[in-house]
């Protein structure tokens, strides 16, 4: 709020005549503009919407109902010496209009001289080409830790409860991501079934955040049951990440420790990267948060921005968080921006620029199979903490994944499985296949009512040709660029191809 408090007062007082909040918090940003407004030599404030017109006057009460146009006049025919701020609600819709295209790029003309700021409040940014130069877009966060709180406070004023530190503090945590309104709604149903606020409310605020998530349609809130333990081998990956098991803490910020900032896994499919994030979220107890970038496209003009910023912003007020983004070497493949008007250029632009500069905590983990589609600026030093290489599995380490599978699957059964065997005799299989191979040694044995054995593993091994042999000349290249200094190998005893 601060933030937005002093970017918005400075246009303001530099008399920006247009401006453009995208925001769906349109009860909190009308706030926060009045209180602004008083500081800002006591500007008055007028509201309109197509239902009601204006409404803040009785004088001007429902005047230009229905008539945007109309609505920009109003604003026009003031005396120039009478300073206000006109906040128009939902006037994207109009914006494709002539006639008010018209009258906006009049108005940013002859209000430059004028105490006079006209902002368009919509809950997404829909400007057309003619207009994106004469607004100014001004981006409105969801409620930080502070504003969170007082809110609880207010909430429990009625009720006598007094929180402790502690309870208040996880609440105010899972809170964080969601509007103003979300949060009252979901404590007041809380309140009004208990009579006070329990640590059970808790998951109540989080189921509420995961629904708020999916409506974005643009990250997805994913449950991490994964564990550091299941993850055969890869022993520098997970060394790495298990010294930074507190970095997230208040004590690491005592010590003068950073944010972690992210991690680049390259290596070619089913060598356990996406587990990796998984289990990175499990054992830092963070949320996962998983971002399609094929969602950030939109069709309209400056649509795919708006969703790029709005990603940005929902992960940082969801922070600290883990924000996992698969097979990002497919989603930017096109970044040289050839084919579509520059948009997937300008998407990634955005994004990298986040991922050099962002100060919150959102620990980035990407995935990529290929690294030849993958621009070289992203490889580039301050992006990401690290960038390792995620090979096939050495004899030793297959070892370790036929184990945690047999463990899971048939832990009462361990022994009988010769696990040094089935290791040695699926050279170059990769974690996914060894986990198909014993999926369909399991078919096998049930198809004929008994349990699946060694021989049946080793018999669908047999069938199944690993992406070793299809995919060669692709994982040579990317051991080569691995051991010649581009990324740290995730495994002590990397396999190499013969």
């Amino acid at each position: 709020m601060n933030h937005f408090s002093q970017e918005f007062s400075l246009l303001l007082r530099a008399c920006y005549p247009l401006i453009y909040i995208p925001t769906q918090e349109e009860e909190r940003v009308e706030k926060a503009i009045a209180n602004i407004g008083k500081k800002v030599n006591n500007r008055n404030i007028y509201t309109w919407d197509f239902v009601d017109g204006y409404q803040d006057n009785p004088n001007n009460a429902n005047f230009a109902r229905r008539n945007p146009l109309q609505a920009l006049e109003f604003i026009e025919k003031l005396p120039s010496n009478i300073g206000g701020v006109f906040i128009l609600r939902d006037f994207q819709r109009f914006l494709e209009d002539i006639s008010v295209s018209r009258k906006l790029r009049n108005l940013a003309r002859n209000l430059k001289a004028q105490p006079k700021n006209v902002v368009i409040v919509a809950p997404e940014i829909n400007i057309p080409t003619e207009l994106k130069e004469v607004f100014t877009i001004v981006e409105f966060a969801l409620p930080q830790a502070d504003e969170i709180k007082i809110e609880i406070q207010r909430l429990l004023s009625s009720t006598g409860q007094y929180l402790t530190e502690q309870f208040l503090g996880e609440l105010v945590r899972s809170a964080q991501g969601l509007s103003l309104e979300r949060i009252r709604r979901v404590l007041t149903r809380a309140i009004a079934q208990n009579g006070k606020l329990e640590e059970e409310d808790v998951e109540l605020i989080l189921e509420e955040k995961k629904q708020s998530i999916r409506q974005t349609k643009i990250l997805d809130y994913y449950p991490a049951k994964e564990q550091i333990s299941d993850i055969g081998g890869l022993d520098n990956l997970k060394e790495w990440l298990l010294r930074r098991g507190n970095a997230f803490s208040e004590s690491a910020r005592a010590y003068g420790l950073p944010f972690p900032r992210g991690l680049l896994l390259v290596g070619i499919q089913g060598t356990g990267k996406s587990l990796t994030a998984k289990a990175i979220a499990h054992h830092w107890h963070l949320p996962l948060l998983r971002l399609d970038v094929g969602r950030l496209f939109g069709g309209l003009v400056g649509e795919s921005e708006s969703r790029t910023r709005q990603m940005i912003n929902l992960a940082e007020a969801l922070s600290p968080c883990i924000l996992w983004i698969d097979e990002i070497d497919k989603s930017f493949a096109g970044a040289d921006g050839k084919g579509d008007s520059g948009t997937t250029s300008r998407v990634f632009g955005t994004f990298i620029t986040w991922l050099a500069e962002k100060e919150s905590p959102v620990f980035v983990v990407a995935t990529a199979n290929n690294i030849q589609n993958l621009p070289a600026e992203i490889l580039r030093k301050g992006r990401f903490d690290e960038i390792f290489f995620v090979g096939l599995p050495s004899q030793e380490e297959r070892e370790a994944i036929f184990k945690v599978h047999l463990a899971r699957l048939r832990p009462h059964n361990l022994s009988s499985y010769d696990i040094k065997r089935l290791a040695y005799e699926t050279p170059e299989f990769s974690g996914a296949e060894i986990e198909q191979t014993i999926i369909e040694a399991m078919h096998l044995g049930f198809s004929q009512n008994r349990d699946f054995t060694n021989e049946d593993i080793l018999s669908a091994a047999s069938q199944i040709i690993p992406l070793a042999r299809t995919a060669k000349e692709q994982i040579e290249f990317l051991q080569n660029w691995a051991t010649s200094g581009k990324a740290r190998l995730a495994s002590r005893n990397q396999l190499r191809l013969p």
